[in-house]
């Protein structure tokens, strides 16, 4: 599976988001450092979704398993 990073040049730099994971967005003084960013912010959003679900999961019965998108 593959995500849109979208980059918009700002006075400041780049602002930068993914459009399908909302909560993904930065910014970076350079096009480089935005892509950087971006994927730090990914990575946080995943794992902060994940916290929150397993949060929400606690105690109960649940099947999880991988899954895999073409």
């Amino acid at each position: 599976m593959e995500f849109t990073a979208v980059y918009i040049q700002v006075p400041e730099g780049y602002v930068a988001f993914v459009e399908e994971l909302p909560g993904a967005n930065t910014q970076g003084a350079t096009l480089d450092e935005a892509r950087e960013n971006l994927r730090e912010a990914v990575e946080l959003v995943l794992e902060a979704n994940r916290e929150l679900a397993e949060q929400s999961l606690a105690g109960q019965s649940v099947t999880r398993e991988p899954l895999k998108l073409a």
